[in-house]
C-alpha cells in the first residue's frame, strides 16, 4: 500500500503526572515553533483553567511540530484512568505511541490501561523514561518492569523489540545511554521518525474520515476533528455522513483546518494520513465515518469501555435556588447533560421517573466531579445525589460489581494505617514491594464502591505523602455490604444567619462546615455530628441581650475554623438521603427532604 513519507502520527500515553505535557512543551520549544523571547505558559497544552488547577490533563489534545521536512501530528493524552475514553478515541488517530515512564514510580495502573489499549490497536511503541534527575531514580529497574508489563500483556514480538530513551523533560534532554548525558531532544525526534510508521493508505478506496473529537469555533460553529483514513476532502466538497445506526445523509465541508503548533490553519485540502479539523457538518458523533459523496463506507466503530459509576443530576429547588447562578431549570440542565454526552462518549445520561432529574454514569467520580466544575463554571445551578456504583447481572443469576485495581505507594510508617483502612472496604491485598527506600508498594483487588470517600481519609492517614493510583479490574461477584461514613450529621433546623455565639455552643457536638454570619436554610447540613445519629440544631441562635450580668457572662467566644471541603471532598462524605447543592460560588450539603418532620 502506498504511504506518506512526510508524516507521522504519535500519541503520548502514560500514568498522571508522569510528564507528558511537559514533554509535548520541550518538543515543542526545541521544533523552533516559538521565538527566543517569546512569553509561553508553562504546560501548554494545558489549556483549560481546571486543567492547570489540578496540574492533569482532561482532555486529548493534538499539536503538530516539523522536524527534517516531516509533520509530526503529536496528541497529548489524559493520565487519570477516569478519563480512558479519551485515550481510546486518540489511538485510532496514530500510527506509534510514545509510552513515559516515571524513572522512580515505574509502571502505574494507567501505564498499564493504556498500554494494554495501544498493544490492542497493533501500534508500535516507544518507551521513554522520564525525571531521571530525581534523586530517588532507578532507571534500570524501571526499564525492567516496563519489559514485564509488555510480557505480562502478551505484547508481540515486534513490539517487544522497542528502542528506550532516557529524558529529562523540564529541561529539553533526551539520550539513548544513560552514561552519555543529553543535550537536546533531538535523539527522540529521529526515533520517532525511525519507529513510527507512515501513514499507509489504499488508493482505490474514496474518502473514509473518522471523528475521534469534537469542538466549537464561535465563527464556523461546531467542528469535527479526526484522521482521514483514505482519500482526500476539499473546502466546499460535498460529503455523506455514514451515522452509528447505518442513516446516510449529505453536507458540506465550509472550512478545512490543519494543525501547525498550537494553532489550526485554514488549508484548501487534506489527504490521507493527516489529522484535520472539518467545519461545515451539524449532526456527526464520535466514532461515526465522514465518507465519499457516491460511495460512503464506514469504518469500525470506536469501542469505549462500560461506565463504572452513576449520579443523579437534578435542577436545584433548594430555599436559595436562583440566586447566585444563571441556568436553573430543569431543560436547561437537560440540553447541557445531552451536549456533553455528544462530545464525551465516556459519559452516559439517563432519564428518570422524575422530569427535573437525570441519571449520569461515567468511568468514577473524579470525571463526573469535573463535569460538575465545569458546569458551575458556566453559571449551572445543579443538585448531585451519592455516588452509585453500577452492578450487573450475572449469567447464574449472581449480582456482579466492578472491581479496581488499586495501587498505593506510602511511607514505611504508614502500613498499617492503611492496611487498617482498606481491609473493611473489601480490599484484597495481591502484592507487597519494598524497594528499600523507605517507601512501600502495597497492590489490592478491591470493590469500586470501596474506594468511595477513600481519599480523603488515606492522605489523612499518610499525612499527605502516600500516592494512592487505581484502574478497573473486571467485574466479580458482589463483595458485601461495606460501612460508609460513621458520623451523622448537625442539620439546620432553621433559616436565618449563623451566628458566633450558637456555633461556640455547638462545637463540642462535632466538627462545623460553615462560620459564623452565612445563610443557612431549614434541612441544610451544618457539620459533622460526633456521634452515629443525625442531629437538629439552632445554628442561628442568638445570645439575649439582657441588664442580667454575671461575672463570667461576657467571655470571648473562641470558634474554631469550620472544616472547608472541595466538590470531590463533598461527593465522598453524602450519603443516601444526602444532597450536595452545586452554585457557581457556593456548595452545600443538605438533607434530600427539606422540611425537618419529613426526614423522619
Amino acid at each position: 500500500m502506498p504511504q506518506r513519507d512526510n508524516i507521522r502520527n504519535i500519541a503520548i500515553i502514560a500514568h498522571v503526572d508522569h510528564g507528558k505535557t511537559t514533554l509535548v512543551d520541550a518538543m515543542l520549544w526545541q521544533s523552533g515553533l516559538f521565538r527566543e523571547n517569546q512569553a509561553v505558559a508553562e504546560r501548554i497544552m494545558d489549556s483549560m483553567d481546571l486543567e492547570r488547577e489540578k496540574g492533569i490533563t482532561i482532555m486529548a489534545k493534538n499539536t503538530a511540530i516539523n522536524y527534517k521536512d516531516v509533520h509530526i501530528n503529536i496528541v497529548d493524552t489524559p493520565g487519570h484512568a477516569d478519563f480512558g475514553s479519551e485515550v481510546e478515541r486518540t489511538l485510532t488517530l496514530v500510527d506509534g505511541v510514545l509510552l513515559l515512564v516515571d524513572a522512580a514510580e515505574g509502571p502505574l495502573p494507567q501505564t498499564r490501561f493504556v498500554l494494554k489499549k495501544a498493544l490492542e490497536a497493533g501500534l508500535p511503541p516507544i518507551v521513554v523514561i522520564n525525571k531521571i534527575d530525581r534523586s530517588d531514580a532507578r532507571p534500570a529497574e524501571v526499564l525492567d518492569e516496563v519489559i514485564d508489563l509488555f510480557i505480562d500483556l502478551d505484547a508481540a514480538e515486534d513490539q517487544l523489540e522497542f528502542p528506550v530513551l532516557y529524558t529529562n523533560a523540564r529541561t529539553g534532554t533526551a539520550t539513548l545511554d544513560l552514561k552519555v548525558e543529553g543535550q537536546t531532544l533531538e535523539p527522540l525526534f529521529e526515533t520517532i521518525l525511525t519507529t513510527v510508521p507512515p501513514p499507509r493508505f489504499d488508493p482505490a478506496v474514496g474518502l473514509q474520515f473518522r471523528v475521534a473529537m469534537l469542538d466549537w469555533d464561535d465563527y464556523v460553529g461546531r467542528l469535527v476533528i479526526g484522521r482521514i483514513v483514505n482519500g482526500r476532502v476539499r473546502q466546499a466538497d460535498r460529503v455523506s455522513v455514514v451515522h452509528r445506526d447505518g442513516a446516510v445523509e449529505q453536507a458540506k465541508v465550509t472550512v478545512l483546518y490543519g494543525y501547525e503548533g498550537l494553532k489550526r490553519i485554514e488549508i484548501p485540502e487534506a489527504n490521507a494520513g493527516e489529522i484535520v479539523a472539518i467545519a461545515g457538518i451539524e449532526t456527526i458523533d464520535i466514532g461515526e465515518t465522514v465518507g465519499d459523496l457516491e460511495n460512503p463506507v464506514a469504518l469500525p466503530l470506536i469501542r469505549i469501555d462500560e461506565p463504572t459509576v452513576s449520579m443523579l443530576f437534578s435542577s436545584n429547588v433548594s430555599p436559595f435556588a436562583g440566586k447566585e447562578g444563571r441556568f436553573v431549570t430543569s431543560p436547561q440542565l437537560r440540553d447541557r447533560l445531552l451536549k456533553e454526552r455528544k462530545l464525551n462518549p465516556g459519559i452516559r445520561v439517563e432519564e428518570t421517573d422524575s422530569p427535573d432529574t437525570f441519571r449520569v454514569s461515567g468511568r468514577g467520580e473524579l470525571q463526573l466531579a469535573i463535569l460538575i466544575e465545569i458546569m458551575r463554571r458556566e453559571g449551572f445551578e445543579v443538585e448531585v445525589g451519592k455516588p452509585e456504583i453500577i452492578t450487573h447481572a450475572g449469567q447464574d443469576g449472581r449480582t456482579l460489581e466492578p472491581m479496581e485495581h488499586l495501587v498505593i505507594d506510602i511511607p514505611e510508617e504508614f502500613i498499617g494505617a492503611v492496611t487498617q483502612k482498606v481491609a473493611p472496604r473489601k480490599g484484597l491485598m495481591t502484592k507487597m514491594v519494598n524497594h528499600g527506600t523507605g517507601r512501600v508498594r502495597l497492590e489490592y483487588r478491591i470493590p469500586s464502591r470501596g474506594l468511595i470517600g477513600y481519599r480523603t481519609e488515606f492522605l489523612t492517614d499518610t499525612r499527605g505523602t502516600g500516592l494512592l493510583n487505581h484502574l478497573f479490574d473486571g467485574w466479580d461477584a458482589w463483595q458485601g455490604d461495606i460501612a460508609h461514613r460513621q458520623n451523622g450529621a448537625l442539620v439546620a433546623d432553621r433559616t436565618g444567619r449563623t451566628t458566633g455565639y450558637a456555633i461556640d455552643n455547638l462545637q463540642a457536638r462535632g466538627t462545623m462546615f460553615i462560620g459564623p454570619g452565612e445563610q443557612v436554610y431549614e434541612s441544610q447540613i451544618v457539620g459533622e455530628n460526633s456521634r452515629d445519629n443525625d442531629l437538629d440544631v439552632n445554628i442561628t441562635k442568638e445570645k439575649k441581650l439582657t441588664n442580667m450580668r454575671a461575672s463570667t457572662s461576657d467571655e470571648g467566644i473562641k470558634l474554631t475554623p469550620p472544616r472547608t471541603m472541595n466538590l470531590e471532598q463533598c461527593l465522598e462524605w453524602i450519603r443516601e438521603d444526602e444532597l450536595l447543592e452545586v452554585t457557581p460560588k457556593s456548595l452545600r450539603l443538605r438533607k434530600r427532604a427539606l422540611g425537618g418532620r419529613r426526614r423522619f
